[in-house]
């Protein structure tokens, strides 16, 4: 069982030592190596899971060793964050395992004379473990406290504990250390949800159905390779979180409408809005990131969809649609920390200077998204974060600026009715509705308006 641990050692020491994003350092480890897929799994939980809880095994360190973290030779602490991390989290790897393990993976990469250090840290650990509930020394401040045990910085916690208080934010933090589930949205063009249910139970896969969501099913369990699933290469389905498909239910298109999609790739929510229009209409997909872009020409084909033209470029300088749709989508780029338990890197590469940046980004595109809507048309703005500077204060600005847009309430009938807030937008927190953070609001151009 080394070689999964070495293999995690491998990726880990491109994403701490050179800032590669976990899912493509672990895709370039996992592309080029024959593992079973117990031992895949394995893999792929301790690169998420050492990253997800990076602090942490750091405070470990500090308080059990005795040089500090940021001391530590760079690779020899990533050797000890493994370690610590199948002591600490991994259920199903005995504690024997885990340290004799770590000590070889010490040898492995020119610790050998390091070994005794691996093996007293560690056996440490799990004499503390059997004394006491938690090994881990923590202050009693609850922004250290929260940050130490559930590894997030600092900045993040505090913005969460003037949103939603001391005990609803320790939900927040465990709920986003969590492995996250994985959300189906069915193609009702190509195939029923019930056929669906009936082909991955035959499979092996089980699934269950969403509230609000006619479209969602959720994978209770392990999946494998997707593109092996039964109706991949069919486009009877693609993989999109709930919340993301509650997006595409806010914008409500018809039928025959224009459509205009600012920031499409990868292209979840068009391929959804060109759905609920049962592909009639022009939805007009732009982004300006052309390997993303690819990848919406991807799942175009796949979805067998033809009412999406692809506009590359950057969507502040559009001035081609001014007034041109019925319904404009601008999910804006964003820090994504709606996002935790899917992407760790993100807890580590935002700071608030990189907040700041994003929401004037976003509030450029705006500006610019507002201009093509027709008079009575409407623009559904979104952010998959939970940091009221990208969200709540953008639309407050935009309207306090642009007195003849107002909120407009989610359609009655529409999957994202039952979500919105006495202030009109849609704001879904993790621990209480189990799926992505999201932010959207549905905004009215009132008619006779000219720009």
């Amino acid at each position: 069982m080394t070689i999964p641990r070495q293999l995690a050692f491998i990726a880990l020491r491109e994403i701490y030592r050179r800032g590669a994003f976990t899912d493509v350092a672990l895709n370039q480890v996992l592309t080029n190596a024959e593992l079973n897929s117990v031992d895949r799994r394995l893999v792929t939980e301790l690169v998420y899971g050492v990253v997800r809880q990076r602090r942490t095994l750091d405070a470990l360190i500090d308080q059990l060793g005795k040089k500090k973290a940021h001391q530590q030779p760079p690779d020899f602490r990533i050797i000890l964050h493994l370690g610590l991390y199948q002591l600490r989290i991994s259920e199903r790897i005995p504690a024997s395992a885990a340290v004799n393990t770590t000590v070889e993976l010490a040898k492995a990469n020119k610790f050998k004379g390091l070994t005794g250090v691996v093996n007293g840290l560690l056996r440490q650990y799990t004499r503390l473990a059997a004394k006491t509930t938690d090994p881990l020394q923590l202050p009693t401040e609850p922004v250290q406290r929260l940050g130490i045990l559930y590894s997030f910085p600092d900045w993040m916690i505090e913005m969460w504990l003037e949103q939603l208080g001391e005990a609803a934010t320790e939900e927040l933090c465990q709920w986003f250390n969590q492995v996250p589930t994985i959300d189906l949205r069915v193609n009702p063009l190509r195939v029923s949800i019930e056929e669906v249910e009936t082909a991955m139970r035959s499979f092996g896969i089980e699934v269950y159905r969403l509230p609000q969501l006619p479209q969602a099913l959720r994978v209770r369990g392990s999946i494998g390779t997707i593109q092996k699933l039964p109706g991949f290469k069919e486009g009877w389905w693609t993989i999109q979180d709930s919340s993301a498909q509650l997006v595409s239910h806010l914008v409500n298109p018809q039928a025959g409408d224009v459509v205009i999609d600012a920031c499409a790739a990868p292209g979840g929510k068009t391929t959804h809005l060109a759905e609920l229009m049962a592909d009639q209409g022009k939805i007009w997909a732009c982004d300006r990131a052309a390997s993303r872009l690819k990848k919406l020409q991807e799942n175009v084909q796949r979805l067998q969809l033809l009412s999406i033209e692809i506009c590359p470029g950057d969507s502040r300088s559009f001035s081609q649609f001014t007034t041109t749709a019925d319904a404009v989508l601008l999910d804006v780029p964003c820090s994504g920390n709606g996002t935790l338990h899917r992407r760790p890197d993100i807890r580590w590469r935002s700071t608030p200077d990189t907040v700041k940046e994003l929401a004037q980004l976003q509030r450029e595109l705006l500006e610019q998204a507002a201009t093509w809507v027709k008079p009575n048309g409407v623009l559904i703005y979104a952010t998959c974060t939970l940091n009221p500077q990208e969200n709540e204060g953008v639309i407050e600005s935009f309207l306090e600026n642009h007195p003849h847009w107002q909120i407009e309430s989610p359609p009655p009938n529409s999957s994202a009715a039952a979500f919105c807030s006495p202030q009109g937008w849609i704001k879904v927190w993790p621990h209480q509705h189990q799926m992505d953070g999201f932010f959207m609001v549905r905004l009215n151009l009132t008619p006779n308006t000219h720009w």
